[in-house]
């Protein structure tokens, strides 16, 4: 079975940095595609970055352009999403989140995927 333990959460002012980490364990041959969901108090969950392992194809959703970047430590098992210019509206639960092959950056991003791996979730806070 594969675990996801993000970390790196916590509270920022507008314009400030964070960098979250997920660590995948167990059956990491369920994460081809992994990435990154946040849902915020009273909204859906939605994706923010997702990428394909594989290489090349990374996928970000039109808030965060510019702003994010995933990226990831195929050796480590990890992947990463260093956020930029935050802003209040950034403000919830992230999750890491991975899928088997095959699979897509794009298809993943857009929630498709009918069987997704979540970690627990990390709180991000931006408030000045």
């Amino acid at each position: 079975q594969l675990r996801l333990v993000e970390s790196g959460g916590g509270s920022v002012q507008p314009g400030e940095s964070l960098r979250l980490s997920c660590a995948a364990s167990g059956d990491t041959s369920s994460s081809d595609c992994m990435g990154w969901f946040r849902q915020a108090p009273g909204k859906e969950r939605e994706g923010v970055a997702t990428t394909y392992l594989g290489g090349g194809s990374k996928r970000y959703a039109d808030s965060v352009k510019g702003r994010f970047t995933i990226s990831q430590d195929n050796e480590k098992k990890k992947v990463y999403l260093l956020m930029h210019n935050l802003k209040s509206e950034d403000t919830a639960t992230y999750f890491c989140a991975a899928v088997p092959a095959p699979c897509s950056a794009a298809t993943m991003i857009a929630g498709r995927y009918e069987h997704i791996n979540w970690g627990q979730g990390t709180q991000v806070t931006v408030s000045s």
